[in-house]
């Protein structure tokens, strides 16, 4: 099993000054262990339900085009970016800027957008859900399109663009992976099967993973996709895995047992560095080997 590290608290001793080290030593750090993703989170505020929304964040894409410049080897990428947060003509032209400046390291990761605080409070339009989830589809056309020969136009019901012009194109080829976020079985599963190339299920458990990936193989027959061609990613428990190691690992083992292929998994304060590399020493090397 593959895994990956989520930076998502900057709530850090020392900061704003502390957090370019800090951010660089976590990715870094990940590079060591063996990690195929290192991503942070794209939000205007910081969740509340995790702090408040006058703790720190910073803005995703500049924060990876940051760690593009002191990383070499990990994939980098938001978990994930909110449809309504950029035009997703823009949104195109910066994943694949990303991927250029990366070297081929770039994915994009997104969803429907859900935080209504942060729009408000900026002044960004926040739709109906069922809106936000026609937008997604349209963005998510708009980046096939972009990322393809057909220079448009494209028009949509929400979206209109007379050229879909970007050069240059990206490095990885077809084009950056696309990761849906989220759960939802009868929108966002149906998205992942028709357009991603990988999902990322937030589940609490081993039986609801099971019945969220059944649900998606039965979007994949209904559309004939090919279920195997896409990555089956998890937001890992909300456990410190160095806590209990061996209890980790069981709930692991039951996840690949049912296809998972990557967990991805925060990279805690106080010393978000130090945690990575001691998942590096006592779990890492146990955990590549389940699947």
């Amino acid at each position: 099993m593959r895994f990956g590290f989520h930076f998502l608290d900057f709530s850090m001793p020392g900061e704003p000054a502390s957090i370019p080290g800090l951010l660089k030593d976590s990715a870094r750090a990940a590079e060591e262990t063996g990690a195929s993703w290192f991503t942070v989170m794209d939000h205007y505020f910081q969740m509340e339900q995790f702090r408040t929304a006058h703790d720190p964040m910073l803005e995703g894409y500049t924060s990876l085009g940051y760690l593009a410049g002191v990383t070499s080897r990990v994939k980098l990428g938001t978990i994930v970016t909110g449809v309504t947060y950029r035009h997703p003509g823009l949104l195109a032209k910066i994943v694949t800027t990303l991927d250029v400046l990366s070297e081929g390291r770039a994915f994009m990761g997104i969803g429907a957008a859900w935080y209504e605080r942060e729009h408000l409070a900026l002044g960004v339009n926040y739709p109906p859900i069922k809106e936000r989830f026609e937008r997604l589809e349209e963005a998510l056309q708009i980046a096939l399109q972009m990322w393809s020969d057909d220079e448009g136009p494209f028009d949509g019901t929400h979206y209109q663009l007379k050229e879909t012009i970007s050069v240059p194109q990206s490095i990885t080829k077809p084009h950056p992976p696309i990761v849906i976020g989220g759960s939802g079985e009868k929108k966002t599963l149906r998205l992942v099967a028709q357009y991603a190339d990988a999902c990322n299920l937030i589940a609490p458990d081993a039986e609801t993973i099971k019945h969220k990936l059944d649900v998606l193989r039965g979007h994949c027959d209904d559309l004939g996709r090919d279920y195997d061609s896409i990555e089956k990613t998890v937001m890992g428990p909300q456990v410190d895995p160095l806590a209990d190691p061996d209890a980790f690992l069981r709930t692991m083992e039951s996840y690949a047992a049912l296809g998972v292929e990557h967990v991805h998994l925060r990279a805690p304060n106080p010393d978000p560095a130090g945690a990575i590399r001691a998942f590096g020493e006592k779990i890492a090397p146990r955990l590549t080997h389940l699947g």
